[in-house]
């Protein structure tokens, strides 16, 4: 079992996850999209945006482009995050 931290958003029609993962995840193309789809059967049917802090706390995100560029305005906090456990 592991356990992480993410979040469902539903916005203009849109639902889709976001989960927490290490920097450097997502210095490479395809373990960013390793690690999306290992995240796939937390969120059957929904598409999975990982999301990276900085040294500074200021975040970076992985996926669908339409998506992580819409996250990318919404503040950290505003964000519904919880802890999930998957086997």
């Amino acid at each position: 079992m592991s356990q992480f931290e993410g979040a469902v958003i539903r916005e203009q029609g849109v639902t889709f996850a976001i989960v927490v993962v290490r920097q450097s995840v997502l210095q490479s193309t395809s373990e960013a999209n390793r690690a999306i789809q290992s995240f796939q059967p937390a969120f059957p049917g929904m598409p999975v945006v990982l999301m990276a802090q900085d040294g500074q706390g200021r975040p970076t995100y992985f996926g669908r482009r339409d998506l992580s560029q819409f996250m990318a305005n919404v503040p950290l906090q505003a964000v519904p995050w919880k802890r999930y456990t998957i086997n």
